[in-house]
């Protein structure tokens, strides 16, 4: 079940203030995409999962999403974590977000969906080389700190969906 957590300190400009989805990556991180480029969340059994022969490691395969195609993606793989579907049930239910850009859909599964966050976009830090690896970099818009001064990754789902990864297999 998600739960809405508004994330408020004195004197915050609600203009500012956007809703994200955040939810684990990896083991011990959480990241965040924003709500405006999230279309579904939906859960998934790799076993509907269609495998197509000659994709990225990260692609899982196409999926029957309301009588359309849609590519879904490992995303934590595609970010440089191990791979989910190692440790998967093949019969168990995934969760995976249908982010939307341009008219473009992709499909990413997740470990674990999290909370709806109310963050405020002037408290998002800059990305740096020093705290994050080259292949998630090219995806993070930045991070933000939660209340426990954890780092919350703030992904690019346009840069996920138009990513080059995808243009060399089209």
């Amino acid at each position: 079940m998600l739960t809405i957590n508004i994330n408020k300190l004195k004197g915050e400009n609600l203009e500012s203030q956007q809703k994200f989805l955040s939810f684990n990556l990896g083991i011990k991180d959480t990241a965040v995409i924003s709500l405006q480029n999230i279309t579904e969340v939906l859960q998934v059994s790799l076993v509907d999962i269609c495998g197509v022969p000659q994709m990225p490691s990260c692609v899982l395969g196409a999926y029957n999403w309301r009588g359309e195609m849609l590519w879904l993606v490992d995303l934590e793989e595609m970010l440089g974590y191990p791979p989910l579907s190692h440790n998967a049930n093949f019969l168990a239910k995934m969760m995976a977000i249908v982010l939307e850009d341009d008219g473009k859909c992709l499909g990413v599964l997740v470990r674990q969906m999290m909370d709806i966050e109310f963050l405020d976009n002037n408290q998002m830090k800059a990305p740096s080389a020093e705290l994050f690896s080259s292949s998630i970099s090219p995806f993070l818009q930045g991070y933000f700190l939660n209340c426990d001064e954890r780092m919350m990754f703030n992904l690019d789902a346009s840069a996920i969906i138009h990513s080059p990864l995808w243009n060399t297999h089209n």
